[in-house]
């Protein structure tokens, strides 16, 4: 009875689908892994750990990585791209600049990284521990005019908005910046990034860039390479510039009394784009010098303390990522 059923069940296969079993079979004895594979995905955090507080960049570096088509890497759903680095006796590598939001939360967070190498692409996971500043309260009073706006003033600075982010909606897909970043002007720092201002008694968005007091006129140069992306006159940043470094980074240099480029113009570190002024909402001259990093506002302070000399990470500077890192072992520290 049962050679009978063998024999009827045999007969209702038909020839392709004996030729598919056939194949699969006999790829399973070769290849068993890849078709059968029980082997459960790497835990998040398996390649390692960085950390920094609020506000900080961290330089993120995979060793050992040759001639990769694309490495991109995301954290808390921002891109983070990759750049190739060499350095003599060193294996060739790749560093992306993770920017870490003045206002993320507190805790542990993961940078998923892919390497894509042709057709085949390789998954790196690392753990980041975001731990928190400080940040300072700042009371400040000013005009009404320039706290409260009427309805044409919002209905301006809502506009101005939107042509910002048009502006910066596409990353240059090239690094245009290189060697050390330039302070775009020497003078007293009289706003405190990631400060909480309370303005007239009532509690505004904390402060997402360094104000530097300098006399109305002073040159204001550009912190490094990029190309102009956009200048503004806008009702609270007054005149502004608006550079593009490359693979996400942006700064920005508000309440100028002249602007000394175009949009579209190319310029290199320590160029002067500008002048110190007191346009837009301000109470005298003084540079709002800001920053963004693949859309985190950073200090704009820790790019000067970036262990890049012409481009390279010197050995003893390169944050190296460990299994126990502790909130501040991983972080670019801020210049105070």
């Amino acid at each position: 009875m049962m050679t009978a059923s063998l024999a009827q069940t045999h007969a209702r296969i038909s020839w392709p689908d004996r030729t598919l079993i056939i194949a699969v079979v006999l790829l399973s004895s070769i290849f068993p892994v890849e078709l059968f594979s029980n082997t459960p995905p790497a835990p998040k955090g398996f390649d390692g750990q960085y950390s920094g507080k609020q506000g900080q960049v961290l330089v993120v570096k995979l060793k050992g990585i040759e001639k990769a088509t694309e490495v991109n890497g995301t954290f808390l759903k921002r891109t983070i791209p990759f750049f190739r680095e060499f350095r003599s006796g060193e294996p060739d590598g790749y560093i992306g600049l993770l920017g870490i939001d003045m206002q993320d939360e507190p805790g542990t967070y993961e940078l998923a990284v892919e390497v894509k190498q042709g057709e085949q692409a390789k998954q790196l996971s690392f753990n980041v521990l975001v731990a928190k500043e400080n940040f300072i309260v700042e009371h400040l009073k000013l005009p009404k005019e320039k706290v409260d706006l009427d309805e044409k003033g919002a209905a301006r600075w809502k506009t101005e908005q939107e042509q910002v982010k048009q502006a910066l909606e596409d990353n240059s897909r090239l690094k245009l910046w290189h060697s050390n970043f330039v302070e775009p002007v020497n003078g007293k720092r009289t706003g405190i990034f990631g400060s909480v201002r309370i303005m007239n008694g009532k509690p505004r968005n904390p402060h997402n860039g360094e104000d530097i007091g300098a006399p109305l006129g002073t040159d204001v140069a550009a912190t490094n390479d990029g190309i102009v992306r956009i200048t503004v006159d806008h009702i609270f940043s007054g005149k502004g510039v608006f550079i593009d470094h490359g693979l996400g980074f942006y700064s920005m240099y508000f309440h100028l009394s002249e602007i000394l480029v175009k949009d579209g113009d190319l310029v290199t570190a320590g160029q002067i784009v500008g002048k110190v002024g007191a346009t837009g909402r301000a109470t005298g001259p003084h540079l709002h010098w800001g920053v963004k990093l693949n859309g985190a506002r950073v200090n704009p302070y820790s790019l000067l303390d970036l262990p890049f000399k012409n481009g390279l990470i010197p050995a003893d500077r390169l944050a190296t990522p460990t299994p126990e890192a502790t909130p501040d072992s991983q972080a670019i520290p801020v210049k105070e």
